[in-house]
């Protein structure tokens, strides 16, 4: 379980990095923008929920204890998703038709991922960490 938590994990980190060009992809259709950025928060929620799924079910089944990583894990988890709905709200809710509006949710967005994508990695290299003994938390 733990083998597909990891593979889900890296496959949602290649999904992220992904995720960086839909601003660029439609910089020219501020209509394209919503709808690719509703299909790619939707996938992002699917994958995450699956990381998740598959960590608590290793978490339980392996009876690995809720440990201080686990639990950074989880915060880490709901802390990303509250960010992806709350910036596909604002895309949903604006008037994307303005220029000036659809600049400033393309830039939002790649900002947004970036927190995201770097979020994900440090957990990585954590996890990568903690698994060699470098770090015991």
């Amino acid at each position: 379980m733990l083998a597909a938590h990891s593979i889900l994990v890296k496959a949602f980190l290649g999904f992220l990095v992904g995720g960086l060009f839909i601003p660029f992809m439609t910089s020219k259709n501020p209509l394209g923008f919503r709808k690719a950025s509703f299909i790619y928060t939707m996938i992002f929620q699917a994958i995450a929920t699956m990381i998740a799924f598959a960590g608590l079910v290793a978490v339980f089944t392996g009876d690995l204890g809720w440990t201080t990583t686990t639990i950074i894990m989880v915060a880490v988890w709901a802390i990303m998703m509250y960010i992806e709905i709350k910036k596909y709200k604002a895309i949903k809710l604006a008037y994307i038709q303005n220029p000036e509006t659809h600049k400033v949710l393309k830039s939002a967005f790649i900002k947004i991922s970036i927190v995201q994508i770097l979020l994900v990695t440090i957990m990585v290299v954590l996890m990568i960490l903690k698994a060699k003994g470098v770090v015991s938390i």
